[in-house]
């Protein structure tokens, strides 16, 4: 009898091993902050494949691989709502500058796409390369997304439909409204889109084709983008002189159209409009308390990056750069433009008058190699270098580099700045590429924003300046952005979520890129996975390239 007890208890025992919970990875020690914006517990985040398992306090030996993450936060992935990723993607999928940064998805589209492209479309974009050249080997906007997932990303990416890519696969470049023939195309093109997996209608309104575009025009692509559950997201027709109006329209068209709607890059730009933010805040929150769903997002510096030509009217540039810059041949028409720099216009956006002076226009960007000597240089200097005037050294620029060129203006209000980032309806996005320090990427500057936008809002404004506290920061770098683009099983760490993972240290995260020398990686994060696999690990990148296409909420519908 005792030989049969016996062997029940090890019967007993070897079956409770057998039930025991295996994982692929336990992240161990570390403060889970959900994202929800509740405050830190100590807990093991468990991940088997590409879903978070189990959280808790999981037992020992329960997992092929630990990670140590004492004294660390460990958060959920952080989404970048305003990515120029799609082309530095192509040239190296590793998103390096934004990786190093927690940030694991990137979402595209301001107001241009990569579809969908017609055959003349698909020429100037190969005709347009600058430092990174790719073939174009896709035609809808679905169809590139596609095709980033298959050669391999470490970021999983998403896109909205450009408002201004569908109009100039349909009407060109041109400053004319579309008949209604031409509408209907137009919204069909967004109905194909969103059925691919796009996020919704994004406009820049600031800049041709798109602000040819009339409220009706906008209002009619939304409908279309709202019956599929997506939303609309603006840079709006002004930032400057007329930002109450342009926040109305967007207001206008989210009632309309019955749809989400966002605000690109919130910002009161230009010394004399620093004052509207304001009534800015009062105008969203207005609305949101009336029943609409109005958001925005922001980067987290005092200068925008653009083209040069937006010190230009874009009645000049009717008909597209190619006609632009036919324009600046003739000597009636750059006395003109000369003239119109110098305005502060109330029809159009004018940065070039907005940043006040030409030592506030810092170059970063051009095409020719001859030109690129001036990278890192203000106009101003440019100007005293070429012994013209700051307009003439601006129109023979553009003129000589055959592109719009990229420029800094330093145009913002350090305490709106604050005063945005405290907001509980804004997220981040950083208005740039993700690049690496190597490489074709050194051939040109970009916007610091790429390398530490959403490090800043951990370490310069949640750790030092103490504007919003952590939880709230990693609920709006992850939490709140996720629930506006309506995505599945992200955003958060929750069991049953996707196993998008960034584990930090809240003292030690810090931004280290600067206008001149904006080529160097945030600190401070030591491991990121993405859809359960490790991409960053101790500090370094592993190479793994795990990024999936994140589909829109009307993927799939008829």
């Amino acid at each position: 009898m005792r030989d049969y007890y016996l062997a029940l208890v090890i019967l007993i025992s070897a079956a409770g091993c057998s039930n025991k919970k295996q994982y692929d990875k336990i992240i161990r020690n570390g403060l889970v902050y959900d994202g929800r914006g509740g405050n830190p517990y100590k807990a093991d985040v468990a991940i088997n494949a590409d879903t978070i398992a189990e959280i808790g306090n999981l037992p020992a030996n329960s997992a092929k691989e630990e990670i140590d993450a004492h004294d660390m936060a460990v958060a959920p992935g952080f989404i970048n709502m305003l990515s120029w990723a799609n082309e530095s993607l192509i040239q190296d999928g590793r998103s390096q500058s934004d990786i190093r940064q927690g940030v694991t998805l990137e979402v595209m589209g301001e107001g241009s796409s990569m579809g969908p492209l017609n055959p003349k479309m698909k020429a100037e974009m190969s005709k347009d390369q600058g430092d990174i050249h790719f073939k174009v080997a896709w035609n809808t906007l679905g169809e590139y997304l596609n095709y980033m997932e298959k050669k391999g990303m470490s970021c999983n990416i998403a896109s909205f439909i450009g408002a201004g890519t569908v109009r100039t696969n349909v009407i060109g470049e041109y400053n004319r409204q579309p008949t209604p023939a031409e509408l209907e195309k137009m919204q069909l093109l967004v109905k194909q889109a969103m059925q691919e997996g796009a996020m919704g209608v994004g406009s820049s309104l600031i800049y041709p084709p798109d602000f040819f575009a009339k409220t009706d025009e906008l209002i009619a692509l939304c409908k279309t983008a709202s019956a599929y559950g997506g939303s609309y997201i603006s840079h709006m027709r002004s930032e400057g002189n007329k930002l109450n109006e342009a926040v109305g329209e967007l207001i206008t068209i989210a009632r309309e159209a019955h749809i989400h709607a966002e605000i690109y890059h919130l910002k009161a730009a230009g010394k004399d409009n620093w004052h509207k933010m304001d009534s800015v805040i009062r105008q969203v929150e207005t609305a949101r308390k009336q029943g609409l769903d109005i958001t925005a997002d922001m980067y987290t510096y005092l200068a925008g990056a653009t083209g040069l030509t937006a010190s230009f009217p874009p009645s000049l540039q009717d008909g597209g750069f190619g006609k632009l810059w036919q324009r600046l041949h003739n000597p009636v028409i750059r006395a003109q433009m000369a003239k119109a720099m110098n305005t502060n216009a109330t029809t159009w956006e004018n940065l070039y008058y907005g940043a006040g002076s030409p030592d506030k226009v810092l170059l970063l960007s051009f095409k020719q190699d001859s030109l690129k000597k001036y990278t890192g240089k203000t106009l101003a200097e440019v100007a005293k270098i070429r012994k013209k005037s700051p307009e003439e050294t601006a129109m023979d620029l553009i003129v000589q580099d055959s592109t719009r060129i990229g420029v800094a203006y330093f145009l913002m209000s350090e305490d709106n700045v604050k005063k945005q980032v405290a907001l509980p309806w804004v997220s981040f996005g950083s208005d740039e590429g993700s690049f690496a320090n190597s490489g074709v990427f050194l051939k040109s500057n970009p916007h610091p924003r790429a390398y530490g936008n959403f490090i800043r809002v951990l370490g310069q404004y949640t750790r030092d300046d103490k504007v919003i506290t952590l939880p709230d920061a990693i609920s709006k770098l992850a939490y709140l952005p996720a629930k506006n683009l309506k995505l599945k099983k992200r955003g958060a760490l929750l069991t049953g979520y996707y196993a998008d993972v960034v584990i930090f240290d809240p003292q030690k995260v810090r931004d280290h890129a600067t206008y001149s020398n904006p080529h160097q990686y945030a600190t401070g994060v030591a491991d990121v996975f993405v859809n359960g696999v490790q991409v960053l690990k101790n500090g370094e990148h592993t190479g793994a390239l795990p990024g999936r296409f994140i589909k829109g909420p009307g993927y799939g519908k008829k």
